[in-house]
């Protein structure tokens, strides 16, 4: 059984508007790859994880996210930068991080990232780094050492003698912001700022958008964000065109990189809006809207994703290079220097 079933408005929105502006090469640079066994909860079956870690998405391995590139985008070649899912408090790290490595060892052009949570040692990170072929990390705001995932600041879930070991190996670090106003807050900017100066060989991605699913915390954040050295962007699961025109506009697209959110994110049906200063999901069962005056069928959030990037592209009046840069000759050129750093 497919772990996708396409619709014909699916295929439509393929066929009509898409497929014309995906290049033939890919490199995604945000999935997931784990094992359901991997979130140790007692209680696992009875929480919010279980609502999208569906029985087809129990162990994301590299198959099944080549599986659903192949449906959702038929015809590409693609490459991936991988990471573990950040399951809250009961997580197998140790598992969790050997398991992705192993998997992405078989696309010598990807790369994995490790979590790490704020207790692990600069040893136990450049151990993993050195001995499974690793190339930076995925902190997560939920690993706060404050716990609070949701005013936490940087260092409160990525301390400081970690960074210094992605700065003194060349690692990447991705980024999930956290605070109310993510980018357009003031301690994250500022803490940006300090963060990239004292550690000039870290190479940041700021995720989806520098967690901005609309526009206002980029256009708050303005030229200071395009100011920060070695950082870059993924679009992973920003749906709002808006968001992702003015990101391309305050650093360029130079500098902004494809991420599916894959999987489970990008496989669900649904996508992310904003409205006033906030944004959530929307789903087909978390809204009772009137819909009988439209097709009321929801697709993708990956095909959502790539509608707006296609969007903010076509206002931007980027060229055929610059798509391909954003989907793929970017990412692969950095992945292939951090790569050449460590280990070559």
């Amino acid at each position: 059984m497919a772990p996708i079933e396409l619709t014909d408005l699916d295929r439509r929105i393929w066929e009509e508007e898409l497929t014309g502006f995906v290049p033939e090469r890919v490199f995604d640079v945000h999935t997931h790859i784990y094992r359901w066994a991997f979130f140790t909860d007692p209680d696992k079956e009875s929480t919010s994880y279980r609502q999208f870690v569906t029985p087809p998405y129990e162990e994301a391995n590299w198959r099944l996210l080549d599986e659903c590139d192949r449906l959702l985008m038929p015809g590409r070649q693609v490459s991936r930068l991988a990471f573990p899912f950040p399951f809250a408090e009961y997580c197998d790290f140790d598992r969790s991080n050997r398991f992705v490595a192993k998997q992405v060892s078989d696309d010598p052009a990807s790369g994995a990232l490790m979590l790490v949570r704020p207790e692990m040692t600069a040893d136990e990170i450049t151990t993993a780094v050195r001995g499974d072929g690793i190339l930076g990390l995925k902190p997560y705001r939920f690993y706060s050492k404050t716990g609070d995932a949701v005013n936490c600041r940087i260092t409160d879930f990525l301390p400081e003698h970690q960074i210094e070991v992605a700065d003194q190996l060349g690692l990447l670090i991705m980024m999930h912001l956290s605070r109310p106003d993510a980018i357009g807050d003031e301690l994250n900017i500022a803490d940006l700022e300090r963060l990239t100066a004292t550690y000039p060989r870290a190479k940041w991605i700021l995720a989806h958008c520098a967690r901005s699913y609309a526009a206002w915390p980029i256009e708050r954040a303005g030229q200071r964000l395009a100011d920060l050295p070695n950082v870059w962007f993924d679009t992973s699961s920003v749906c709002e065109s808006d968001a992702i025109e003015a990101l391309i506009r305050t650093v360029g697209a130079e500098r902004v990189m494809y991420g599916s959110d894959d999987v489970p994110v990008g496989v669900l049906r649904g996508k992310y809006i904003s409205f006033g200063y906030g944004w959530a999901y929307l789903s087909p069962s978390n809204q009772q809207l009137n819909l009988t005056h439209c097709d009321p069928r929801m697709t993708f959030t990956r095909y959502e994703q790539l509608r707006a990037m296609q969007r903010a592209g076509r206002r931007g009046e980027l060229s055929k290079t610059q798509t391909r840069a954003m989907f793929y000759d970017t990412a692969a050129e950095l992945v292939a220097r951090t790569r050449t750093g460590l280990f070559e």
